[in-house]
């Protein structure tokens, strides 16, 4: 685990481990646009929050249409810790504007979690899995976005990754651009 001060009283933490054991007001799932819960980080908030999550999912898409990359959708976090799950749909690796995208998702997210008045969010390492982003670039990415964000509300921003790999990738990438 690393901390690191991101000024104005904003705490960001870097972790690894599982992101649907920790106790924040709202967990970022890297989702697909239709908001079909079945694999990687999807999976494992569905399979431990609750069915709930993917009908409440099913629903969102069902009123508001898919969800566009870049863009977040929220439903409640079922028998999670949380109190929301903020959908956000990343690019695919390969994607010739996939790096905005990617950004855009981001900050949907934090501002997401800013509109709602939240104080805690858990982020993983959107679009490394079946969309195939190198750790690398998206911590680069995420460090610029979160960096950079003008918070509010948001107190403690976690960073949780599955994984060493993962996990060392991001403290290089974080140590270079957000250092303390």
């Amino acid at each position: 685990m690393r901390t690191y001060n991101l000024g104005d009283n904003v705490t960001l933490v870097l972790i690894e481990g599982d992101i649907t054991d920790l106790d924040v007001d709202a967990i970022v799932n890297a989702a697909n646009s239709r908001l079909e819960h079945g694999g990687g980080v999807a999976r494992a908030i569905v399979r431990k929050g609750g069915d709930v999550i993917q009908e409440e999912s099913w629903e969102y898409v069902k009123k508001f249409g898919p969800v566009p990359v870049g863009g977040v959708a929220v439903t409640g976090a079922g028998k999670l810790k949380a109190k929301y799950i903020i959908h956000a749909v990343g690019p695919i690796f390969g994607d010739p504007e996939g790096d905005l995208k990617l950004a855009s998702a981001i900050r949907s997210s934090l501002d997401k979690a800013e509109e709602l008045g939240l104080k805690t969010i858990a982020l993983p390492a959107i679009s490394t899995g079946i969309y195939r982003y190198p750790y690398r670039r998206v911590a680069e990415i995420m460090a610029e976005v979160i960096k950079k964000y003008n918070y509010r509300n948001l107190k403690k921003i976690f960073i949780c990754l599955y994984g060493t790999e993962a996990y060392k990738e991001f403290e290089s990438v974080f140590n270079e651009y957000i250092g303390n």
